[in-house]
């Protein structure tokens, strides 16, 4: 008796079948547009790294996620994690063929050996793209524009970006007395969404004492954008480079026409250490339950593990699996339908080259074509079509080439009869 290797996966991963990997590609190509035509450009990295490229000068929690091991050549080795490190690695090996300042995406897996959770894979895709190289506020406006037009892009135009600057906080908390504890204080306030005021609060007790509720006070102030910026910088000390690249960048805002998409959030203020300069987070409107689906920030040294140049930055990530599902809920989803919305019926296998002669005149007038492969009854071929996405069945003569075709509408259950090949083109068009 044959004995079988049990099909199974590691926990953390994932197959996808063909509904779900469409919605992905689908959504990724759209995105992708959207980067080139703001200038960006592709770039990948090998999924495999020397450990101490991705584990840099220490390891803390990082370390206890990586997947390490030695390969065959015994060299320590390890997967990649995020996106951001190997990219630091990567500007700092090609610099000199990079010119300033350098727009890049990349969308790609990475793996975290984490606690799995509902929403939360070891294998997962990032998408991130950043401006390297600029220090400007253009920069930092321009990442947020393309965020903007990006959700446009796929339909979602209904969305909230909370925008901060971490300098500001951080010359805030200076004129506390509290500037030395000022990355826990970060990190406690970045979780405020998740655990709520109260927890917040003692939270901030157990850093900054008596300097909580001042602090509490500073990230919850309200009013309008101008209000808010007056307030905080107020509170910070006064005007300061700071303050004036958030007026800058508002004013950009306004001269696009997107200003009401954005707010001024004190209490946006990122929980990774790196962050150095404006900071934010994208929200749906119309599922605020979901939580951010897109965010990043300035960063003022990318490459300083790597080499002596100091090359600042800004840029974003959006969570791939996360915005997928918020497009499901939306109904703004990719479908089957979206790859091949027609078919060629298969009457009679020995004419299966003219039935691709047949789909192939379809896809060179740019409409998606399957050729069925395998002669069967033509009710079974319908549900076949069905099941595959299409909308439209194609149902050859006995000369497929040169008699009269038949064009099934799936839906309707209608056909059209007597029709050129022409006639179907602009059907389909229309």
């Amino acid at each position: 008796m044959a004995t079988f290797i049990e099909p199974k996966i590691l926990k953390g991963f994932r197959d996808f079948l063909p509904a779900g990997e469409i919605a992905r590609r689908g959504l990724v190509e759209r995105m992708e547009a959207c980067f080139r035509s703001f200038g960006f450009v592709p770039i990948d990295t090998p999924a495999l790294e020397y450990a101490e490229i991705l584990l840099g000068k220490g390891g803390g929690e990082t370390e206890k996620q990586i997947y390490r091991f030695k390969d065959n050549g015994n060299r320590d080795v390890a997967l990649r994690f995020d996106l951001t490190v190997p990219f630091a690695r990567f500007v700092a090996e090609h610099r000199g063929e990079l010119s300033l300042p350098f727009k890049r995406y990349h969308i790609a897996k990475v793996w975290r050996g984490e606690n799995t959770q509902r929403g939360r894979y070891r294998e997962f895709t990032q998408c991130d793209f950043d401006i390297v190289g600029s220090d400007s506020p253009a920069a930092d406006f321009e990442i947020l524009l393309m965020m903007k037009q990006t959700f446009q892009s796929l339909g979602i135009g209904n969305i909230t970006i909370r925008i901060n600057h971490r300098g500001i906080f951080n010359r805030f908390l200076e004129r506390l007395g509290l500037r030395d504890r000022s990355a826990d204080i970060l990190r406690t306030v970045d979780k405020l969404g998740k655990i709520g005021r109260d927890e917040t609060l003692r939270l901030l007790s157990e850093s900054a004492g008596n300097a909580a509720q001042t602090i509490l006070g500073y990230i919850e102030t309200a009013g309008t954008f101008e209000e808010i910026l007056r307030s905080i910088t107020e509170a910070s000390g006064g005007e300061s480079p700071e303050s004036r690249r958030i007026a800058r960048i508002r004013r950009f805002m306004d001269d696009t026409g997107i200003a009401d998409s954005f707010v001024l959030d004190p209490s946006i203020t990122r929980g990774l250490d790196y962050y150095t300069g404006v900071v934010y987070e994208t929200f749906l409107n119309d599922l605020p339950d979901i939580g951010s689906v897109c965010s990043g920030g300035r960063y003022d040294n990318l490459t300083g593990l790597y080499a002596k140049e100091s090359l600042g930055g800004v840029g974003s990530s959006v969570g791939l699996d996360r915005l997928i599902a918020a497009l499901e809920a939306l109904g703004k989803g990719e479908t089957a339908s979206s790859y091949s919305k027609i078919a060629v019926a298969c009457v009679k296998e020995e004419d299966g080259g003219l039935y691709q002669t047949l789909a192939g005149r379809l896809r060179t007038a740019g409409i998606p074509c399957e050729a069925f492969l395998e002669e069967a009854k033509l009710a079974k071929q319908c549900v076949l079509a069905e099941k595959k996405g299409a909308q439209w069945l194609i149902i050859p003569g006995a000369r497929p080439l040169t008699d009269p075709l038949a064009l099934r509408n799936l839906k309707k259950r209608e056909n059209q009869e007597g029709l050129s090949l022409d006639d179907i083109i602009q059907i389909l068009r229309a």
